[in-house]
């Protein structure tokens, strides 16, 4: 069975009725891939070589051109358009991203051949004039959706909004949206300024019908929280297409969150289709619209498909990723240490409770900085990236981990501070928010019944010597931390506006856990309780 078959069979809907069916477009997307370019194992780490013998590898770009190669040529052989777009955050999560700095994506998007993108959060993570220089590489649009880049000095000639498409002989709109919170969570600079997703929105889909446009697409990097309110709250989408969340939409895989697409009616009482397809390329969402002489949706037939090893990758793509990899490729062979079992940084347990992951590198901070009398360290859950399998640890495994380039920050700053950082830690996490604290040199439990901000943390226990003792609200505390959570990331103003006596150039975190990784030859991961959720 073929790819477009197995996706047909897996799943095909009917949600409307009637109208004469002059149209079928189908709408292929990613979203989250993070610098995925090589192929990734089941931790969402770079897969070895030996793992892809085996055949137990997902994604990677080489599979997403074989993919996407063939639904296009079975589509257009039935004189059916294909699309292809990405819902956001190309960047970081890879060497690739580390050395290339954005213009690796480019390269294989265009080779690819999308047709659009909107903005992530983490386009922003180096500032805006790398993100400049990947739109400006890649062959085309890239919508900003509620960003205002007006006063930017690299971005502000760049906006497109909204994007139309031309498609054999139709129109297609795309009307994008941005985080609000990426100013918190990434580092656009003073001059992006984000503006309500829904009132964006809702204007650039009028701007398009006044034009004449009826096909439109909401394409956001939001999170599927709020893909579900702006579905229902945003009139005239054909269908919304998602990211941020990492959320798979399936009707195939045991226990996907949301059946794709899922449903939601909107504010004029018309069932719009709303989808996401995971993330780091592991899956390719694939829907199908047929629309009728007025523009509306008459059918729609979908599924995301695991890009697993019956995927052949594409060779010549697969030349150019190992060319490219060449430079990068002594410094992630590099062994910094071993592990005697898994290292676990998911996104389901660090964003949520104690990790093992989070527990290495908030040790690993502290340790490096203790001689200085800091105490104290705190990392964002949403800043570590992947596990690292056990065996054999490499700098390459760390820098999966860590690709941010964060430094070490360290400053002093009251308990009754400290405990209101941590209330904004805890405040996402029904969202997978990456602002949980993963912590070292204190103990606290927490509650998620009591509304965000206002009580969810119970208890914080410091170490004082050998004993724990609870914190004084009105003592001074010297911290560790990373300089983006430092400088007010991730909703952690109390670091930024109450902290003193900062230091925000360290060392690399990468360097630190690595050097802390080589200095315990034989690390085994654990957790002991230092993050507990009470009811």
């Amino acid at each position: 069975m073929s790819i477009r078959q197995t996706l047909l069979a897996s799943a095909a809907m009917a949600f409307w009725a009637g109208g004469a069916q002059a149209f079928t477009l189908h709408i292929l997307h990613i979203n989250d891939a993070h610098s995925r370019i090589e192929s990734i194992n089941k931790y969402d780490s770079t897969c070895s070589a030996e793992d892809e013998a085996e055949g137990a590898c997902f994604g990677g770009v080489a599979r997403l051109v074989t993919a996407v190669n063939e639904i296009r040529a079975e589509a257009e052989a039935a004189g059916e358009p294909v699309i292809l777009l990405s819902a956001g955050d190309q960047f970081s999560g890879s060497l690739f991203f580390t050395t290339y700095q954005g213009q690796a994506e480019a390269e294989f998007m265009n080779a690819i051949g999308f047709d659009a993108m909107v903005l992530g959060n983490h386009e922003f993570d180096l500032g805006t004039e790398p993100l400049a220089a990947f739109i400006n590489a890649v062959e085309f649009p890239v919508a900003y959706g509620n960003t205002d880049a007006t006063g930017d000095e690299f971005m502000a000639d760049l906006n497109p909004d909204p994007v139309i498409l031309e498609v054999d002989g139709h129109r297609i709109g795309i009307v994008g949206a941005v985080a609000p919170e990426t100013a918190e969570i990434s580092s656009p600079g003073d001059g992006i300024v984000f503006t309500d997703t829904v009132e964006t929105m809702s204007r650039h889909i009028e701007e398009l019908q006044a034009d004449g446009v009826d096909h439109i697409i909401g394409l956001t990097h939001v999170g599927v929280t709020s893909d579900l309110e702006i579905a229902s709250e945003v009139a005239g989408l054909d269908i919304l297409i998602g990211g941020h969340s990492h959320t798979l939409f399936s009707n195939t895989v045991e226990d996907a969150p949301y059946e794709y697409p899922h449903m939601v009616e909107g504010p004029e009482g018309y069932q719009t289709p709303v989808v996401q397809a995971g993330a780091y390329t592991k899956y390719l969402g694939h829907a199908t619209l047929t629309f009728d002489d007025d523009g509306n949706v008459t059918e729609f037939t979908g599924d995301t498909m695991l890009l697993d090893a019956s995927v052949e990758p594409d060779a010549a793509t697969l030349e150019r990723v190992a060319e490219m990899a060449g430079p990068i490729e002594e410094l992630k062979s590099r062994r910094v240490g071993e592990t005697s079992t898994l290292i676990d940084g998911s996104r389901d347990t660090c964003r949520a409770m104690e990790c093992t992951m989070g527990n290495l590198v908030a040790d690993a901070m502290l340790d490096r900085v203790k001689d200085q009398g800091v105490t104290i360290a705190v990392q964002n859950g949403g800043g570590l990236r992947a596990s690292i399998e056990a065996g054999t640890v490499t700098m390459g495994d760390v820098l999966t981990v860590l690709p941010f380039q964060n430094t070490l920050s360290t400053f002093d700053i009251k308990g009754a501070a400290l405990v209101e950082a941590l209330e904004n830690g805890v405040s996402q996490v029904e969202e997978g928010g990456g602002r949980f604290p993963q912590v070292a040199g204190i103990k606290y439990s927490w509650t998620a019944d009591a509304a965000p901000m206002e009580g969810r943390i119970r208890e914080v226990l410091v170490q004082e010597g050998d004993e724990w003792v609870p914190i004084d609200p009105e003592k001074v505390y010297s911290v560790v931390t990373n300089n983006f959570m430092r400088g007010g990331g991730d909703g952690y103003v109390a670091f930024r506006d109450e902290g003193s006596n900062a230091y925000d150039y360290g060392p690399g975190l990468e360097e630190v856990v690595a050097e802390y990784l080589a200095g315990n030859a034989a690390y085994e991961p654990y957790t002991d309780g230092r993050i507990t959720k009470v009811e």
